[in-house]
């Protein structure tokens, strides 16, 4: 029994301290300039692959996709923007929504990168919006940043 308790204290003191570790982090990248944040090399957290593969989870088919983002995401929804799906991604994995989450930057850098630098007042809406977007370009921006995250994790743990 003493042993029981011993392992399940040692594993609550794990998860407050990861816990804790990510919510400093959050805390830091609110304090940081646009500047800051736009900085390709931010740190990963294991977070931000569960929130990129949550996200390209649930834009699973063309049928769920909407192609007419607003940046209004409701619960009820059935379909869903790019936004929307990292916004429902982030509420899932975090408890809340980061609109500067690394996971959500990697995405807008990913779209910097196939739109050749293209200037837009939202990137993630305005790419999802282009009418020469399609279901499979929301699909690529998607796995572009979850292997960039997916490498920086690898490279972090070794």
């Amino acid at each position: 029994m003493k042993r029981m308790l011993g392992a399940a204290i040692i594993l609550s003191a794990a998860v407050v301290s990861t816990s804790h570790a990510q919510d400093r982090a959050a805390l830091q990248r609110q304090n940081q300039s646009s500047d800051e944040l736009e900085r390709r090399d931010q740190p990963v957290t294991d977070e931000d692959l569960r929130i990129l593969t949550r996200a390209s989870e649930i834009l699973a088919s063309p049928k769920v996709w909407n192609r007419r983002d607003t940046r209004e995401c409701h619960p009820t929804d059935t379909t869903w923007s790019l936004f929307c799906a990292l916004e429902k991604a982030s509420r899932e994995v975090l408890r809340e929504y980061r609109h500067r989450e690394v996971a959500l930057q990697e995405v807008r850098f990913a779209i910097e990168d196939v739109t050749d630098g293209r200037e837009f007042e939202h990137r993630l809406r305005d790419y999802n919006n282009l009418p020469s977007t399609d279901f499979a370009d929301v699909k690529r921006v998607l796995t572009i940043a979850t292997h960039r995250v997916r490498i920086r994790l690898m490279g972090r743990h070794d």
